[in-house]
């Protein structure tokens, strides 16, 4: 593995836009088993009260540990991430959804691993994942 970047605390990890479609969120339903309707039928998501068809959550985390990997520039530097899901992402069937993802260092260790307080914000500009942080540094 290369180094990590040099960071301090504070500075910000440059972001990175990635759009979600529902042929995207259809190909994640296969993938991860999870083929609740409410991922891909419009119908069904305004019958159970949702503003239309959303995201799966897990989708949504993973876009963001991948942005994380990316930075890192191994997978196997990530130590942990971890999160909570804030608000669903609502996925349009014509242009689909825009999701920001970005990245401030809240602490760097001794042993040189990178705390990051992990930002993911939807279309309206509200946080779709709170206290998203990932810890990455030398895999084990």
């Amino acid at each position: 593995m290369s180094a990590l970047p040099e960071v301090a605390v504070g500075d910000a990890i440059p972001g990175r836009t990635v759009t979600l479609t529902r042929a995207d969120l259809v190909r994640y339903a296969g993938a991860s088993g999870d083929l609740n309707p409410i991922h891909w039928n419009e119908r069904t998501a305004l019958a159970v009260g949702l503003p239309g068809v959303i995201a799966h959550g897990m989708l949504t985390m993973a876009l963001a540990a991948q942005f994380v990997a990316d930075w890192a520039g191994d997978p196997a530097a990530v130590r942990s991430f971890s999160t909570r899901f804030t608000r669903p992402v609502v996925v349009p069937d014509d242009e689909g959804a825009s999701v920001e993802l970005g990245a401030t260092v809240k602490a760097v260790d001794d042993d040189g691993a990178v705390t990051l307080a992990v930002t993911a914000t939807g279309p309206d500009g509200k946080s779709v994942l709170g206290k998203a942080l990932a810890v990455v540094g030398r895999p084990a």
